[in-house]
């Protein structure tokens, strides 16, 4: 770039044009004010290093073992295989009819069954009175509450063939089958339907609560009916509520175990067996530890990529 032109200021006197401003020197960091940012980091230190410790170390761990041949029994030292493990997961019909029953169990169960009963339970008890909002919220959440194992069993109790349901098809000369031998999968899908509602119901009671009572109103004034305020003014006002509670219950749907092996043991045959039972089976059954190890990393996996898909959809702005 060429150099400004002199100026001239009187007679005889030449003044050379002011040049650009010279670049401020760079702030060197203040010591009191790095000494007070490691201060304020200190506090957290505890619950980092529990996080590397409790989290961070297993997974990694398990990561390592998980190209290896590990076993459980009869072995002396175990290898590096590299990919087998996984090579092995794709080419076997096992794992690939878990990974198939695992996305059905998450759909059924958490995307479909919970939300939506969440949903209508939470709407439902905006409008009832005090008494049939207090009974309904206490059952819902008494089921939440139980442990696994006894979720499992009381559904075991309700689907066996001399069970409760059938009791009750039977009294109303409906037919009735082995609904844990013919269709297991819905069977243990509406178990964690039944299970896990309250969460789903909690979440959209609150933040319905949070919609003012003015839009609503206007709505209603300007004559938009029930489902067409749900549609276009309450789903869209609650959609972060939703798009959480969707990440949080699929993956928790995903690491089901307890309630399926209580009620199925993940058959017959296979037939209600998702990722964590044939995990399971590989890794303390079979003694296949490096194997069960690589299905929990790929289990691990699809729970990454159902978080990121919601984590996305909690950023999209309507």
């Amino acid at each position: 770039m060429n150099a400004a032109p002199p100026q001239r200021t009187g007679p005889g006197t030449v003044k050379a044009a002011p040049g650009p401003p010279a670049a401020p020197a760079p702030a060197r960091p203040r010591p009191a004010t790095a000494r007070r940012t490691l201060l304020r980091a200190l506090p957290l230190s505890p619950a980092v290093a529990l996080l590397l410790l409790f989290l961070a170390g297993p997974i990694a761990y398990c990561v390592v073992i998980a190209f290896t041949d590990l076993q459980l029994t009869g072995q002396a030292e175990e290898s590096f295989v590299g990919l087998d493990n996984f090579r092995r997961a794709f080419r076997d019909d096992a794992f690939l009819n878990a990974v198939w029953l695992t996305l059905v169990f998450t759909v059924l169960s958490s995307l479909v069954g919970q939300n939506t009963l969440g949903l209508a339970l939470a709407s439902l008890m905006q409008r009832a009175s005090k008494p049939v909002r207090t009974l309904t919220g206490g059952i819902v959440v008494t089921a939440w509450v139980l442990p696994e194992v006894v979720a499992g069993f009381l559904l075991y109790a309700f689907f066996r063939r001399e069970g409760t349901l059938n009791a009750i098809l039977d009294w109303l000369h409906l037919p009735s089958q082995n609904w844990l031998y013919t269709l297991p999968i819905l069977a243990v899908s509406f178990a964690n339907v039944w299970r896990g509602t309250a969460f789903s119901m909690l979440v959209y009671s609150a933040a319905l609560n949070e919609i003012p009572k003015e839009i609503t109103e206007a709505a209603e004034v300007d004559g938009a009916g029930g489902w067409r305020r749900m549609w276009h003014v309450t789903l869209p006002m609650i959609r972060r509520s939703i798009a959480t509670n969707l990440m949080l219950n699929t993956l928790q749907t995903l690491s089901v175990f307890g309630l399926i092996w209580v009620m199925t043991r993940g058959g017959p045959s296979g037939k209600s067996q998702t990722l964590p039972l044939f995990m399971y089976e590989q890794a303390f059954q079979n003694s296949l530890i490096g194997y069960g190890t690589a299905v929990a990393l790929l289990l691990l996996l699809i729970g990454s990529l159902f978080s990121v898909v919601y984590l996305r959809l909690l950023r999209t702005e309507v």
